[in-house]
């Protein structure tokens, strides 16, 4: 027989985790493209990616016992320098792809690191919170960035990639310096409700580092730790004796 003690321990459950959490309440959302503008930044972009040859070489293999037959049918036929320019796969002008930042990760790493110098996203990424933090991220560093429909389709022949969501333009590259600077005058501006626009900014300070005239792009100041407090809530556990100490002691 139970005692009433033990049936009523059994009968508690564990309490229901709950975390809190807060929706953003500014509605994010790319400014759209002007009519025409769509397929002037596609040809742009396939233009110089063809005429430069950049593109990802791919080798596949169906199986280790074929790829092994080919080995020893090659090996015999050519010679093993050629053999191996042949199948070394990559991309076919690594100067370009590192001026490149492709995907959604390399072009949020970029914005980080205030090196990018124009942003284009594919406008059939679904869900669209995946690339809502690139609005802001382009914004507070002044790079132009825009959503162009049917960018993934567009381009990921033209680069041998299964897909292109996101693509980043470096700073300082030579190879679409030319490309970066049409497609940028066409891209509309972002908005963005915490940063300040040219009339909100009057009522600021002036920042004398841009010359008179000019409209001072906003920057990010870099983060700088003063002093670390302790929790005082957290609790501490009590350091033990050693058993040595105990010892003596007796």
């Amino acid at each position: 027989m139970s005692t009433p003690g033990k049936a009523a321990k059994k009968e508690k459950k564990k309490p229901i985790p709950v975390k809190t959490s807060l929706n953003n309440p500014y509605d994010l959302r790319w400014a759209p493209l002007e009519k025409g503008q769509k397929a002037f930044i596609l040809n742009c972009l396939t233009e110089t990616i063809e005429a430069l040859g950049l593109k990802k070489i791919q080798v596949r293999v169906k199986g280790l016992r074929s790829s092994r037959r080919r080995k020893s049918k090659q090996r015999d036929s050519k010679p093993p320098e050629a053999e191996k320019t042949a199948r070394q796969p990559g991309w076919s002008d690594e100067a370009s792809r590192r001026q490149l930042a492709i995907g959604i990760n390399e072009v949020t790493k970029g914005l980080e690191k205030d090196e990018l110098s124009l942003v284009l996203v594919c406008s059939s990424i679904r869900p669209a919170h995946m690339i809502s933090h690139l609005i802001p991220l382009s914004r507070t560093r002044a790079v132009p960035a825009c959503q162009v429909p049917g960018l993934s389709e567009g381009l990921s022949g033209a680069l041998g990639l299964s897909s292109v969501l996101a693509l980043g333009f470096k700073r300082g590259d030579t190879a679409f310096s030319n490309t970066v600077g049409e497609i940028a005058s066409k891209v509309p501006p972002l908005c963005v409700p915490w940063v300040p626009t040219e009339k909100e900014g009057q009522k600021r300070k002036l920042d004398l580092s841009h010359e008179p005239g000019q409209d001072p792009t906003p920057t990010l100041q870099p983060l700088k730790v003063k002093k670390t407090i302790p929790n005082p809530s957290k609790i501490r556990k009590p350091k033990k004796k050693k058993a040595s100490a105990q010892k003596q002691k007796k």
